[in-house]
């Protein structure tokens, strides 16, 4: 329980500290009167990696971000709204941030590093604001205080190789020291809750599972080919309410809660179906009409209590596809 406390705590830390870089290095005041400020997002894959699990696309739009595009995209110069940048200091990332100055893509910059940047890289980039006269372009003064544990001997460990399988890499060499007495394989077992097993069984990857789906039998002179299959990605998010309610429940437990869910749903599905078709009647006596206003009421609460399902349905049988999977 802790544990899953203290995981929200970062998640929401690092949710507010996104959102207020995308807000100009201004806090964020959520419901905040007018319209924000239409912008745009440059970021690299780093970049994009951090972002994605974090924050939506209606998220993104909601903070003024009409379009995220990848630094080394092409792209067309907009240059009456500022951008944001997020992007590793590597010197690829530099080269281009300063053609971007060169080229006077956009009205202002506003420059957030992942990771520290040398003092050297901001000296390019302060030079090739100036040959471009691209100096009143620059809406934030770049941060010039190193990580004082940079500085400390023990990090050498990853000076040899900043970017590959160092300290801004995203799989580390792992070394484990155990105890010959100590029985390695319970530890190596697959937990059994939905979350743990979705993660270590399917294609999971930033909040967003791949399943692969058949596409059918192909016939053929020689006979059925194999089934093809396509794979569908599908979004893990807080907004789906049997992810957030069985993410920790164990694995049985889950697969009946999705059978019974959907039961639910198209018992409520088949009574707007029989709802639908009582209105059909025909008959101009009293009962008849009085039989038909019941019915209209009846029917108007399902068919609101359906669409509101929809979503869910569409959540249930995502969850029946990866049970099954799995």
């Amino acid at each position: 329980m802790v544990g899953s406390k203290m995981a929200a705590s970062i998640r929401e830390r690092q949710t507010v500290a996104l959102k207020r870089m995308l807000n100009f290095n201004v806090p964020h005041v959520k419901n905040s009167p007018g319209e924000p400020v239409w912008k745009v997002l440059i970021y690299d894959r780093f970049g994009q990696d951090i972002i994605s699990p974090l924050l939506s696309v209606k998220e993104l739009r909601d903070m003024g971000i009409t379009l995220h595009l990848l630094l080394h995209s092409d792209r067309d110069p907009i240059r009456d709204v500022p951008a944001v940048y997020f992007v590793m200091p590597t010197e690829e990332n530099i080269d281009r941030l300063c053609q971007d100055l060169r080229n006077q893509l956009y009205e202002s910059y506003y420059l957030n590093f992942i990771s520290a940047i040398s003092r050297s890289k901001l000296e390019d980039i302060a030079n090739a604001a100036l040959a471009a006269n691209a100096v009143t372009q620059v809406a934030k003064k770049l941060d010039k205080k190193l990580r004082e544990n940079l500085r400390d001997a023990r990090n050498s460990l990853f000076t040899g190789d900043p970017l590959g399988t160092g300290q801004f890499s995203f799989q580390r060499p792992l070394l484990v020291l155990v105890d010959r007495n100590i029985d390695l394989a319970t530890p190596l077992h697959h937990t059994w809750t939905y979350q743990a097993l979705v993660h270590d069984v399917l294609d999971f990857h930033l909040n967003r599972v791949n399943l692969e789906e058949s596409t059918g039998v192909e016939n053929s002179p020689t006979g059925a080919r194999p089934k093809r299959k396509n794979k569908k990605s599908y979004d893990l998010t807080p907004v789906d309410k049997f992810w957030q309610k069985h993410k920790g429940s164990p694995f049985p437990e889950v697969a009946e809660s999705v059978q019974q869910e959907l039961e639910s749903y198209r018992a409520q599905e088949d009574e707007v179906k029989r709802l639908k078709s009582i209105m059909g009647l025909e008959g101009e006596d009293e009962g008849a009409i009085s039989m038909l206003s019941d019915n209209t009421a009846k029917l108007t609460s399902a068919v609101s209590r359906d669409s509101g399902r929809q979503n869910e349905a569409v959540s249930y049988l995502l969850h029946k596809r990866s049970a099954g999977t799995i």
